[in-house]
Parts: C-alpha cells; sequence; structure tokens
C-alpha cells in the first residue's frame, strides 16, 4: 500500500482508532493483521517470503541463544544463508546470471519473477535481530507474534528505518495510552513528509526523468540541471517515506530511529553519510565495517574496508552495474578525501580560506553537494545500458553556449527549464528553496518544538497551508509509488 494513495488515508486512521480502543493485549494481532494486509496489497504471495525468513530467524534466535557457544555460530550462520538465500533468488540471480551469460556466451535461464517489494529493507532489519541475540545484546524473543511484528511493523516494512531490535521489540509490549501531543507531532511530520513527497519529489520527477528517458538529446546544462533536480527528487521522496512512517509510528506512541539530518549540509562524503539513510549506514558500519576491522587495522586495509562497504552499499540498492559504479563512487570519494586531507588543510591555509569560516564552510558543502549529484547520475540511469550512461557522462562537456546565449529565452526555455513552461520550473526552484529554510531552521531548533509554541492563529494557519499545498500543488498523477520501493 503506498503512503500517497487513498486506500492509506483510510488505512491509517481506522487502524489507529481501533489500536485505541481494544485492549491492549490485543493489539498486536491486530497491528500484524493489519501490517499483513498493507503488504499484500502490493502482491499478496509474496507474504510467503516474509513468512518463511520470519520462522527460520525465530527459531534461530531461541537456538542461538540456548545452545553452548560452540554451536551458537551455527544457527547464526543458518539464519544468514536463508535469509541472503532469499535475497540472492528474487534480487542478484537474474543479474549475475546474465552476466556470466554475456561473459562466457553461455545460455542458462533466468527466473521470471517479480522482486518483492522492500526485500532488502525487511531481510536487513531481520538480520540485525540475530546478530544481536548472537553478541549477546538483545534477548531472544519467545513471542511469534511480537517477533514477527518486529519484522513485519507497517509503516517502516518496505522502505525503512531499518531498526534495530533494542528500539522496537520492547515497544510492542508498552501499553500505549492516546498522546495528544504525540499525535500531533506525528500529523505534523507526516504531513511534512507527504508534502516533500507529492509536492517537491513528484514535480521535481516530471524534469529529471525527460532528460534521464531522452538522454540522446540534451547536452551538459540540462544534464546538470536533471542531475540537481534528481537529487533533490530522491531525498524528498525517500526522507519524505522516512517521515511518514515515523509520524504515522508515533501517533501510535512508538519511537523510529531517525533516518535523515539534513544531507545536503554536509562538508564531507563521510559526513553525508552519517547524515543519509542513517540506519542503512550505521547497519553497515556495526555489522559488516567493524567486523571487517574497520580502521582498525592498516592504513592500506582500511581503504579496502572503506571501500567494500559502499560497493555492497550500492550493490544492496539494486541488482544492476550502475548501483556498483554509484557505490565505487562513493568508495573514491571517501578514500580519496582520507589520502589528501592534510594537502587539503594546508591549500585551505596558505590561501587564507580557513580564516574565513562561512566562505570554507561553503565552499566544502558546495564540493561535497556536486560530487554527490554526479554520482547520483548513475544511480538515476538504473534503465539504461552501459553505453548510454558513459554517453550521458561524456555529454556534461557539451551544449555549453556563450554567456549571451545562455540568457536567451529560446535557449533557457530548452535547456535549463528542459521545455517545460517557466513557471513550473521557478515553482520547482521556490519549493526547494523553501524546504531549505525549513532546514536552516531545523538545524537550530526543531520545526515542530518552534511551530507548536507559536499562538493558534499561526499554527492553525502554517497547517491549513501545508495542507492546500499538497492539494493543489501535489503531483497525483498515476499515484507515483516511492523510490526506495524497489529495493
Amino acid at each position: 500500500m503506498l503512503f500517497n494513495s487513498i486506500e492509506f488515508l483510510i488505512f491509517f486512521p481506522l487502524v489507529t482508532i481501533l489500536y485505541f480502543l481494544i485492549e491492549h493485549k490485543y493489539r498486536w494481532i491486530l497491528l500484524l493483521a493489519a501490517s499483513c494486509y498493507f503488504y499484500m496489497v502490493f502482491r499478496p504471495i509474496y507474504i510467503l517470503i516474509l513468512a518463511f525468513t520470519i520462522v527460520i530467524d525465530y527459531y534461530a534466535g531461541i537456538l542461538i541463544e540456548e545452545s553452548p557457544a560452540s554451536r551458537k555460530k551455527n544457527y547464526l550462520i543458518l539464519s544468514l544463508i536463508a535469509n541472503i538465500g532469499v535475497l540472492a533468488i528474487f534480487k542478484y540471480y537474474n543479474f549475475f546470471i546474465s552476466n556470466i551469460n554475456a561473459t562466457f556466451h553461455t545460455d542458462s535461464p533466468l527466473l521470471n519473477i517479480l522482486l518483492p517489494v522492500g526485500l532488502s529493507f525487511h531481510t536487513f532489519q531481520a538480520m540485525s535481530y540475530t546478530f544481536e541475540v548472537y553478541r549477546g545484546n538483545q534477548k531472544a524473543e519467545r513471542h511469534f507474534g511480537i517477533y514477527a511484528l518486529y519484522v513485519m511493523f507497517y509503516p517502516q516494512l518496505v522502505a525503512g528505518p531499518i531498526e534495530r531490535p533494542q528500539n522496537i521489540l520492547y515497544q510492542f509490549r508498552i501499553k500505549h495510552e492516546f498522546n495528544y501531543a504525540l499525535a500531533k507531532s506525528g500529523l505534523l511530520l507526516m504531513t511534512w513528509g507527504m508534502f516533500k513527497k507529492v509536492v517537491i519529489a513528484d514535480r521535481l520527477a516530471i524534469f529529471a526523468n525527460q532528460v534521464f528517458e531522452h538522454s540522446t538529446e540534451y547536452a551538459g546544462p540540462s544534464i546538470i540541471v536533471a542531475a540537481i533536480f534528481f537529487a533533490f527528487q530522491i531525498f524528498c521522496d525517500f526522507s519524505g517515506y522516512s517521515d511518514i512512517a515515523i509520524g504515522s509510528a508515533q501517533v501510535m506512541g512508538f519511537t523510529l530511529m531517525k533516518n535523515f539530518d539534513r544531507p545536503y549540509s554536509s562538508k564531507t562524503i563521510s559526513e553525508f553519510w552519517k547524515r543519509w539513510h542513517i540506519s542503512l549506514s550505521t547497519w553497515f558500519r556495526d555489522y559488516l565495517y567493524i567486523p571487517l576491522g574497520g580502521n582498525r587495522v592498516g592504513k592500506l586495509r582500511g581503504y579496502i574496508n572503506l571501500s567494500i562497504i559502499f560497493l555492497v552499499s550500492g550493490l544492496w540498492h539494486g541488482a544492476n552495474w550502475n548501483y556498483i559504479i554509484w557505490g565505487g563512487l562513493h568508495a573514491f570519494y571517501s578514500v580519496f578525501a582520507l589520502i589528501t586531507a592534510q594537502p587539503r588543510a594546508y591549500l585551505r591555509s596558505v590561501t587564507g580560506i580557513s580564516k574565513i569560516p562561512f566562505l570554507d564552510n561553503s565552499l566544502q558543502r558546495l564540493t561535497t553537494f556536486l560530487l554527490v549529484c554526479f554520482a547520483w547520475i548513475f544511480f538515476r540511469a538504473d534503465y539504461l545500458d552501459t553505453t548510454v550512461m558513459w554517453n550521458l557522462v561524456k555529454s556534461l562537456g557539451t551544449g555549453w553556449p556563450t554567456w549571451q546565449e545562455f540568457f536567451t529565452t529560446e535557449y533557457f526555455m530548452k535547456n535549463i527549464c528542459l521545455g517545460e513552461r517557466r513557471r513550473q520550473f521557478f515553482i520547482a526552484i521556490a519549493l526547494i528553496g523553501f524546504m531549505e529554510l525549513v532546514h536552516y531552521l531545523q538545524g537550530k531548533q526543531s520545526v515542530r518544538t518552534l511551530l507548536f509554541i507559536q499562538p493558534t492563529w499561526i499554527r492553525w494557519t502554517c497547517y491549513t497551508v501545508l495542507v492546500l499545498a499538497i492539494l493543489y500543488l501535489g503531483v497525483f498523477t498515476n499515484t507515483p509509488q516511492f523510490i526506495y520501493f524497489q529495493f
């Protein structure tokens, strides 16, 4: 079920009202049933995949906890094989087989199956449970229904945040009373998330899709505009989902982890990944990077570990070379930044830039943002073959006009507005500016807290404007799904 659908507009209040009306001991049943229905709206048969991994991991957790140390790892490995095996079959089998066929000129058959929605998300959440039980940080859950709800909790089932068992499992046992302040805060966050999705992300998608889906028709300036628009599109799309997920859980009294923290204000790529998709970044840090040795090993080994994380992260996002290239670029950025840290600091010092904090910070943020945008080109090129993808990158250096040509209406409309009406282009720019203003304020104080202390007329004016903006500026054509649903 899509958050930006009429079905969810009925589903959410109905489930929430019932949640507070029924006895606490039956609430887990309601939430589990609602979560099953939420998932089965997409494709009912795939609920069986979830059921398979839930059963395996539930018993694996108990066996890990009760077994002697010599056998704990065996049950952990069994759990990992089941989870990674499901990913391998449904997400990666065709990718690897098609590459083997192309390399060795074989003709091995491919599977004609659809990728289950949000497979990587709930698989990683399930894996975090067995990891934490194995490490002794989490007691094995004996209540099968509660464990199943941990994996299937509908707000974050298909696109995160990827929760740890320590944060969410115990919350299913707490008797949540209706809290007006929490409900108001959660509803506002949901509304803000919906605004980012249907008003900003889906509007920017019109411009970005036009270039990426007709890449041979555009040159450098248009590609750069499309890449920047896609950067904000994917942020608003994914963080919008996270806001709705966190907000909907908060209305019922649950606390989910923060998944985004103004990532485009980052001054380094490392900082960007501490602010972008935080639940996934910390997952890879805790369960892959640190076990590999992290940065506690030699420099070369540390660089290799860092590169492995980003390459695996790219593959996690999709079974295609463009995602691996995207991950590889971020690996290169990160390793290059570590290698050149001292020379760059020296350069900033001798040029005097480091003595002007505003200029220094602005240049670092701009550089980081442009590097991220360049990498997004490969991420967005998921439906393009390798030749077209590289031609798209090479086209960045073509089509640049003289200054006189740049400011002509004809050139501006075709190459900067991407053929759309100029009014729509400036609306998109204004919306990005408004969002960044909110982020600037958020960096100083919680905007929700700031809003809640205002007089009633100011609060309700803001609420009304936000809702009207969704209704009148939102893009509802074909009800676009969230980008990260495909992962």
